[in-house]
């Protein structure tokens, strides 16, 4: 029985495919970097903004 693979080889990259290859990528992981700190800095503004509505609930039904 004779393996029959339909895999092909990896194709070599020329210098100038490589460097824009690594571009694009640093790129794409620059942009969702960026997206990830935006999505940080909105859930803890979130995030406080509940806290300080809990705090004043709270607080008013202490008083009241």
């Amino acid at each position: 029985m004779t393996y029959d693979s339909t895999a092909r080889s990896p194709r070599v990259l020329t210098p100038e495919e490589r460097r824009a290859r690594d571009a694009t990528r640093r790129a794409d992981a620059e942009q969702a970097m960026r997206e990830h700190e935006q999505a940080q800095r909105a859930f803890k503004a979130n995030r406080e903004r509940l806290r300080a509505e809990r705090l004043a609930r709270e607080s008013a039904e202490k008083r009241g």
